[in-house]
């Protein structure tokens, strides 16, 4: 970090304690209260504390609070001056986030503390907590009144579906869920109201956005009827944005859960080539690949190798081809995705050999919190390709990871993958790593 940000840093910290109307001996007292009501009491003086808030607010050279104080500050900022959690954007606790990177803190730990403070809101009760206080009052007048909906809080409702979904694989779906839930209810009672009409599409994507989410965590909790029900509501939102990208992204989540939530495949290659229609009709190429990759997977599954082979070059090349810049969807498909739909493609009807190159490849580019399911779906997969190769050993030790993931995280795919992972190891059932792993399957998952 440059000297300008780590004094932009600063700035933002002592900004955020005078805002509260504290001095620095009033900040120092609040973090040892917050520290005593956490069980966690700091073995030190207020005055010593003190003289380390300082230290962090320095023009000339600031420093980085360690790790515990930084965990303090977020449950003292997460807070309005109301006691209700907020965490949105334009919360105390987004700026203290954003002053902890200026300061020379890594992505990985502030993820890590916005992740610590979800599970305290779901946990409290602060569902709305991602929305900030301000917006909260914006939605609750609107809901009272309709015709007062705007931009600006359609662009923050968006934003706390995105924060949530930027939650999955840190923290387990049933969380999820509760903080949709607000969410998802109040786009139904907006869409229902007479608000503004050119407003109109850009409160469907929100819907189908929220909706969408909704709908994949209903079924990774085991809710089929009600994500069925969520990812139609989601699809007629979706149809009246007047961007077709955006129907083919709820098709390509509902495809996936009715991969393993309906028996055989046919219902999900109609929704995967609804997907890929509504992808070349619209902006986003990332999309388009990603609908590409699925349509392979799905013709591998079939058997059908030419199909899924002449998919995967369409979706290398919209990849490779396509300009992504202005792509309302370029974050949410990448090559290391890619590389496990091939991966997937060369288990089913190629070389297993080469499946599991591929798989590996992927699974190490997975690595941010968020891709935390998808790679547990892949080196499961992976594991699967060690099976085919002869090394039921090896595959068996990738597993006990890829079920810690899936307990941590209650992903559903997971579990299937890895129930039929253990199904192809039943001829070395007698071997005692067999035994080991199905103790670790019935102790995290219960099968």
């Amino acid at each position: 970090m440059s000297a300008h940000d780590r004094g932009a840093g600063a700035a933002t910290l002592k900004q955020l304690r005078q805002s509260r109307g504290w001095s620095l001996a009033d900040l120092a007292r609040a973090l040892v209260a917050t520290a005593a009501g956490l069980g966690q009491p700091i073995d030190a003086s207020a005055a010593s504390v003190q003289r380390s808030v300082a230290r962090w607010e320095s023009s000339t050279r600031p420093i980085l609070p360690g790790e515990r104080y930084q965990l303090l500050l977020a449950h003292l900022y997460a807070r309005g001056s109301d006691g209700r959690l907020s965490l949105g954007v334009g919360s105390d606790f987004a700026e203290l986030l954003d002053a902890l990177g200026n300061l020379g803190e890594s992505e990985r730990r502030l993820g890590e503390l916005r992740t610590l403070l979800v599970r305290t809101a779901t946990d409290d009760g602060g569902l709305l907590a991602l929305l900030g206080s301000s917006v909260q009052a914006a939605l609750s007048a609107v809901l009272a009144d309709p015709s007062r909906l705007d931009e600006g809080l359609l662009d923050a409702l968006s934003h706390a579906v995105g924060d949530i979904n930027g939650q999955v694989g840190s923290v387990p779906f049933v969380r999820v869920q509760l903080l949709l839930a607000p969410i998802v209810e109040s786009c139904r009672r907006l869409l229902a109201a007479p608000v503004p009409e050119p407003l109109l599409p850009q409160l469907r994507a929100v819907a189908a956005q929220a909706y969408t989410l909704a709908g994949r965590a209903a079924f990774e909790t085991r809710d089929d009827a009600a994500s069925r029900a969520l990812y139609a509501e989601a699809t007629a939102a979706a149809g009246g944005t007047g961007s077709p990208w955006r129907r083919a992204v709820v098709h390509m989540s509902h495809a996936l859960v009715t991969l393993y939530s309906t028996p055989g495949i046919e219902t999900a290659q109609r929704l995967v080539d609804a997907a890929v229609r509504d992808a070349r009709a619209g902006v986003s190429v990332t999309v388009r690949a990603r609908a590409h990759a699925l349509q392979a997977e799905i013709a591998a599954r079939a058997g059908a190798e030419r199909h899924a082979r002449s998919a995967l070059a369409l979706a290398w090349y919209d990849l490779d081809s396509g300009d992504r810049e202005g792509d309302p969807a370029s974050s949410s498909f990448s090559p290391a995705h890619l590389r496990g739909f091939e991966g997937v493609t060369s288990l089913y009807v190629g070389d297993a050999a080469q499946a599991h190159d591929y798989f590996a490849r992927s699974v190490e580019a997975l690595q941010a919190p968020r891709e935390r399911v998808q790679r547990a779906i892949v080196a499961t997969d992976q594991a699967l390709a060690r099976i085919r190769l002869g090394e039921p050993e090896s595959a068996a030790e990738l597993l006990h990871d890829c079920i810690d993931s899936a307990s941590t995280t209650g992903g559903r795919v997971a579990a299937i993958r890895l129930r039929r992972a253990r199904a192809d190891l039943r001829p070395w059932r007698h071997e005692e790593w067999f035994a080991d792993l199905d103790d670790h399957l019935m102790e995290s998952l219960g099968s």
